[in-house]
């Protein structure tokens, strides 16, 4: 199996407006762009409020464990279902976790994860 990863960054406002300033220009003058999936967090502070050990735990038990609905996560984790369905909306947002959500019979959703690890990058 392909290694995939999912890269999440520490680094303030300023840079991160001054890299978007940088990738404008390239696109300005006809230069290829590199597309990247990242996530970044304006401090260590943001980032530990954001990926709390309860939803790396989630996210590690999606990846592992494959469960075809948020009850069976539920069961899993022994948590309820409320502070799963939160946490799960949160990782949702944050493009942690996609959620293959059924048309037909019962609104059951699958969690899915589709990356092997989270590299963790700070600015120093």
């Amino acid at each position: 199996m392909k290694s995939k990863s999912v890269k999440i960054g520490i680094r303030n406002l300023h840079d991160f407006l001054e890299d978007a300033k940088g990738v404008m220009k390239k696109i300005e003058k006809g230069e290829k762009v590199r597309s990247e999936k990242a996530l970044y967090f304006e401090s260590i502070e943001g980032f530990r409020k954001a990926l709390t050990p309860k939803r790396l735990e989630l996210l590690h038990v999606v990846r592992e464990s494959r469960p075809k609905s948020l009850q069976e996560l539920s069961r899993l984790v022994k948590r309820d279902m409320k502070s799963i369905v939160t946490d799960i909306n949160i990782l949702e947002s944050l493009d942690l976790i996609d959620m293959k959500r059924k048309k037909n019979g019962k609104r059951e959703t699958t969690p899915k994860v589709d990356y092997d690890r989270i590299d963790l990058q700070i600015a120093v």
